[in-house]
């Protein structure tokens, strides 16, 4: 069960108080997600989702709904935030952010077919396209995924463990990501970054919601893109290599929907790397400096080199 602040039936009542969403029935812990508490509640107008931010300041909570209510004036398919009684979007419990959303009908699909593969890839190439000029007065509240927040992260987490290994890691992570190549003029805008399948609902095989926007952030619209090759042309097994084939796929179904410009082309390869170079972030402490995981990848795709990579997917 991933609640880790537990809200009584008398907590939930008295919260909703505050709303114009019916009396309290019931509540049931949400299993699914790892770092918020969730709740399904039951009233007497319907159902709907109570979200407790343990982790997230004000802020950044109202970064999210503010995000999510103009997704859904454009009718992306994702959760509406529900006001209360004084119009407000976010509200406080003892002193922790929470959300009271809209439930949304569907179930979690742990291995998509081809089609559910391809409706994902659509809805994440239209998110991009209709956030691409979006402007947030909260956008500085979010870790905004760029070269300076990942040194910035690796250097707190190397001095967490301060370790000999952790210093070693942060040394490499610095030299290699100093050399990528992201020109201003690559098209940023909000990703999702987060679509493992807890976070996607289908109905009946169709893509039904997008969830969890915890972890959006402006950043290369890129990030989304190769997040889905990363998810479904990464190689997991001992190979620790690229299915070209697949990752090509994504991108021709992604370029349907969104068009990408020559220069998002040429730094593609520049893009998977930062993105590997954060993942090693969340995972620091992880294998010896000599030899880990994310080092395999960027070794990996130094072998394959730049311009390889480019034919192999554009080409």
């Amino acid at each position: 069960m991933a609640v880790k602040t537990e809200f009584t039936k008398e907590n939930l009542k008295q919260i909703l108080t505050k709303y114009h969403i019916g009396q309290y029935l019931d509540s049931t812990p949400i299993a699914e997600g790892t770092v918020q508490t969730n709740y399904k509640l039951q009233t007497t107008s319907g159902q709907y989702v109570f979200r407790y931010y343990e982790n997230r300041l004000l802020k950044s909570v109202l970064f999210e709904t503010e995000l999510l209510r103009y997704l859904k004036k454009n009718h992306y398919p994702c959760p509406n935030p529900i006001h209360n009684i004084n119009g407000e979007y976010v509200d406080m419990y003892n002193t922790k952010p929470f959300v009271i959303f809209e439930y949304m009908e569907g179930s979690h699909v742990q291995n998509p077919n081809e089609i559910q593969k391809k409706q994902l890839i659509q809805k994440v190439a239209e998110l991009h396209r209709i956030t691409k000029d979006y402007q947030s007065k909260y956008i500085n509240s979010r870790l905004n995924y760029d070269v300076a927040f990942c040194i910035e992260e690796a250097q707190k987490a190397s001095a967490r463990l301060n370790t000999l290994n952790s210093k070693k890691k942060l040394h490499w992570l610095k030299n290699g990501i100093q050399e990528l190549r992201l020109p201003e003029t690559l098209p940023k805008g909000i990703c999702h970054a987060d679509f493992h399948f807890s976070n996607i609902l289908f109905n009946n095989n169709q893509f039904s919601s997008l969830l969890d926007f915890d972890d959006a952030n402006y950043t290369y619209l890129l990030f989304d893109l190769v997040g889905l090759m990363e998810s479904f042309a990464w190689q997991r097994d001992k190979s620790g290599s690229i299915n070209f084939k697949e990752a090509k796929n994504v991108i021709q179904e992604y370029m349907k929907h969104r068009h990408l410009s020559q220069v998002e082309k040429e730094h593609l390869f520049d893009v998977y790397k930062l993105s590997i170079y954060i993942d090693s972030i969340w995972f620091f402490e992880r294998g010896e400096a000599t030899d880990f995981y994310e080092k395999r990848k960027i070794d990996y795709l130094e072998e394959v080199g730049r311009g390889n990579f480019y034919d192999e997917l554009i080409g």
